[in-house]
């Protein structure tokens, strides 16, 4: 269910903005979502793993978060990290 040291490193590439970039706010959201992906698989085999499900829900709201401070600080910056994860605007 965690993400592996190679997905995860394949993640921080494509997202960093400079080199040895693992902090900014669109790598942070890049893993995040990552990682809500692999808990959604999870809970569609395992529905009634409650806790897991909490868990989801903390990690949306920590995306959420992330994306609404890149959409006030940098909306450019904002727009092509949700064109790259597929995100739907709100």
């Amino acid at each position: 269910m965690a993400l592996n040291l190679e997905k995860k490193q394949e993640i921080i590439k494509a997202f960093a903005t400079k080199a040895n970039d693992t902090g900014s706010c669109e790598v942070q959201v890049a893993l995040l979502n990552e990682r809500i992906k692999l808990l959604t698989e999870h809970l569609k085999t395992n529905p009634k793993d409650h806790s897991s499900r909490l868990g989801l829900l903390k990690l949306v709201a920590q995306r959420r978060n992330l994306l609404k401070y890149i959409k006030r600080t940098n909306h450019a910056r904002y727009v092509v990290l949700i064109e790259k994860l597929g995100i739907k605007d709100r």
